[in-house]
């Protein structure tokens, strides 16, 4: 067996699920995800921006990437659809390297979730603008994605509200936010429209190597 490839990145994340304020995958009396959504199921977009990265000498700077999760009840049971979307700007080696690390296969944080995956849906080359404002992240795919979020109310002087969820995309710090009106995600056969719902953002630091 060869070693794996060697990779790093940081950038910024932001989600925006079906749930409503506070999503009980994280916020429940339960173990985290074995409460069922408050829909009854979770549809969830997570929206990446890469700063800086690297796939072994594959620089993936300024690349955006979108992964779509569904769930259909209990996240912890997994049955889980995904599909992914690499930014157009991609060439094809920068698409493989991201294609590796946002499905999991290369090892990181997205390898959390390859067990509870059931379905793949594949992977698309779109374009993806991410935005950041203030402290407002919005993203834009033209006529599948249109998604913002914004920081829940606090009266913190930061302006934010933040735990140390375990999510494994940042698990030592989330920002709590809520979606803005007009969230929707319209592809693969499925419309959804999480305007209003729970939200997350954080700044994130991925690597292979311990």
């Amino acid at each position: 067996m060869t070693d794996p490839v060697s990779w790093q990145l940081s950038g910024d994340y932001f989600e925006n699920c079906s749930c409503s304020i506070a999503c009980p995958c994280f916020f429940s009396a339960g173990a985290p995800l074995s409460s069922r959504p408050t829909e009854g199921f979770c549809n969830v977009p997570l929206i990446f921006h890469i700063d800086r990265g690297r796939y072994g000498k594959t620089a993936l700077d300024g690349l955006n990437v979108f992964v779509v999760l569904h769930a259909p009840g209990v996240m912890a049971d997994g049955g889980w659809s995904v599909a992914t979307y690499i930014d157009q700007r991609a060439d094809d080696a920068q698409t493989d390297a991201l294609a590796a690390i946002f499905s999991g296969a290369a090892g990181g944080p997205m390898a959390a979730f390859t067990p509870l995956i059931s379905r793949n849906l594949g992977v698309s080359k779109v374009p993806i603008t991410f935005r950041i404002e203030g402290k407002r992240r919005s993203a834009e795919i033209p006529g599948i994605l249109h998604m913002t979020v914004d920081p829940l109310q606090t009266l913190h002087p930061s302006g934010e509200m933040s735990a140390n969820l375990g999510h494994p995309v940042s698990p030592d710090k989330m920002v709590l936010a809520v979606g803005a009106s007009g969230n929707t995600f319209d592809d693969r056969g499925m419309h959804w429209d999480n305007s209003g719902k729970q939200g997350l953002y954080a700044s994130i630091r991925w690597s292979n190597q311990s």
